[in-house]
């Protein structure tokens, strides 16, 4: 939805080849302040024209008109750039042909001031509608962004809230007197190393003192797995599985390293397809 001045607004363009019905409507429409006039057109061939221009929210259609119908102006219509249509009609007959066209409402003339603001009200709920599945949007892609979660990731932790604090988003790597707070999402692989565990990020290797089982607890299973009694990947980084014949399976990681699959971990191959 457009945004002019600070609030949001409805641009709108009527088109009827009956000059009385285009200058009474925009005069009625004026008492609506959500809604902003940006054109008026006299046939289908100038609607075609003015929605591609002015890209509006709304348009009022007649479905009578001489040389191209409102029916034929949405038929020409791109789907990904349809705007919200209300038909209007002298002839109750074309209310269901016009529903079949997704409207959003239909008006019969002359038009009654209370069924005009019952069809602004729909439109207005429609854009709410809108606007909140939009923000909704854009905040997945905001916490994509920070956490590195995939979408069905957080969809599935919106659904299910209590696992939202179940994995951690960062490890603390401590190192003498100081810490390092290492991105979870950053992490291609890790291994053991005796006591220690060895996390590789980013080209770079951190040590921890911790055991296997532990840190493994802390790595959402959706993203990370055991592929080896030593060895857990970030299946996001793994772009090729090759099979060898003693049943083992080599891992190619996006950052170049080359992992070893083994054998009694063979059944986490369904976790890279």
């Amino acid at each position: 939805m457009k945004q002019n001045d600070s609030e949001s607004r409805i641009r709108a363009i009527i088109v009827d080849d009956e000059s009385l019905a285009r200058t009474g409507l925009a005069m009625r429409l004026e008492q609506f302040p959500q809604i902003e006039l940006a054109a008026v057109c006299q046939n289908g061939k100038e609607a075609l024209a003015a929605i591609a221009e002015h890209t509006p929210d709304l348009v009022f259609l007649d479905i009578q008109m001489p040389g191209m119908t409102g029916l034929e102006v949405v038929e020409k219509l791109q789907q990904d750039n349809m705007p919200m249509i209300i038909f209007v009609t002298a002839y109750d007959a074309f209310a269901v042909d016009a529903f079949s066209a997704n409207a959003v409402d239909y008006l019969l003339k002359p038009i009654e001031d209370e069924r005009l603001t019952l069809a602004i009200e729909k439109v207005s709920e429609r854009v709410g509608q809108q606007q909140a599945a939009l923000e909704k949007h854009r905040l997945l892609e905001i916490v994509i962004g920070l956490t590195g979660k995939s979408e069905l990731a957080i969809n599935e932790l919106l659904s299910n809230p209590d696992q939202a604090s179940e994995y951690s988003d960062r490890l603390a790597i401590k190192d003498g007197s100081s810490t390092t707070f290492v991105p979870v999402r950053d992490i291609d692989w890790i291994d053991a190393a005796g006591d220690y565990m060895c996390v590789h990020v980013q080209g770079q290797t951190h040590i921890m003192r911790t055991t296997m089982k532990e840190l493994e607890a802390q790595l959402d299973p959706n993203i990370f797995q055991r592929v080896h009694r030593s060895t857990i990947v970030n299946l996001q980084r793994v772009e090729k599985v090759s099979s060898h014949i003693n049943g083992e399976f080599h891992l190619t990681l996006s950052c170049g390293s080359s992992l070893k699959m083994s054998r009694s971990y063979k059944d986490k191959v369904k976790h890279f397809f």
